[in-house]
């Protein structure tokens, strides 16, 4: 059972449709604002739910990282039954599988916010314990309580699933390992203080994905989350703008 406010999110709009990706142990609710932003401007928009994700952590913890691409997939295809082009948009985790969409469908641009090519030292990725000793073991996942979002992003969860953590680090591998296919124009977005993603990853991305039109955008003091943060209004306006723009 979906829990409340997790549910994907589809707001009918012009024939340009943006995909929006949200991140590891996240919700689509993370990216509803930005969804009503770009839905104001004419778009099409499709906030997808990523399996295991907005239902419980144990379910979340039989998913694979395919699973979270079939995901993908899935509102891909239904979008394309709506628009004539489509652009996806992916925070953190997500990010990478907008990456990686690019390299398998027709997608005309791609934003990716605080996408985690690195996982920030600080996470303590290096001491993660081998995948089978990590089923069914959970870890704490704090989060301060956010003001002026949707209810439904106060309401991740609470926990991850260690198994999970080695999906996420196959993401980022499968991304590592095909970026160099990516050619449509891209738009990183990352802030200095992000404390998950490293932000290394942004230049990472900038100097392997084969776009000619690439450009990163910094941010000072929007941490990981950047569709519900402090300078959420500038994330939207500049990804509005990036959509806009005339294709290179």
């Amino acid at each position: 059972m979906i829990l409340p406010g997790a549910e994907p999110f589809f707001l009918p709009g012009g024939p340009k449709g943006v995909l929006l990706i949200h991140g590891f142990t996240g919700l689509p609710a993370e990216l509803l604002l930005m969804g009503q932003y770009l839905h104001k401007l004419g778009f099409t928009v499709l906030g997808v739910r990523l399996a295991g994700h907005g239902t419980t952590v144990e379910d979340m913890s039989h998913m694979t990282w395919e699973d979270w691409m079939d995901s993908v997939r899935d509102g891909y295809a239904v979008l394309s039954g709506f628009c004539d082009s489509i652009d996806v948009i992916g925070h953190s985790m997500g990010g990478l599988f907008s990456l990686l969409l690019s390299t398998e469908e027709k997608v005309r641009k791609v934003v990716t916010l605080a996408a985690p090519i690195q996982i920030a030292e600080e996470r303590g990725i290096e001491f993660l314990p081998p995948r089978e000793v990590c089923n069914n073991q959970f870890i704490p996942k704090a989060r301060r309580r956010l003001k002026g979002v949707p209810e439904a992003v106060n309401k991740t969860y609470r926990k991850m699933p260690l198994i999970g953590v080695h999906e996420l680090v196959d993401v980022i591998e499968a991304t590592k390992g095909c970026i160099d296919k990516v050619s449509v124009p891209v738009l990183i977005m990352h802030s200095h203080d992000d404390h998950t993603a490293a932000p290394a990853s942004a230049g990472y991305i900038y100097d392997h994905v084969k776009s000619e039109d690439r450009r990163i955008v910094w941010l000072e003091k929007s941490g990981h989350l950047l569709p519900v943060a402090a300078e959420r209004e500038k994330v939207f306006a500049e990804a509005a703008a990036f959509l806009q723009s005339s294709d290179a």
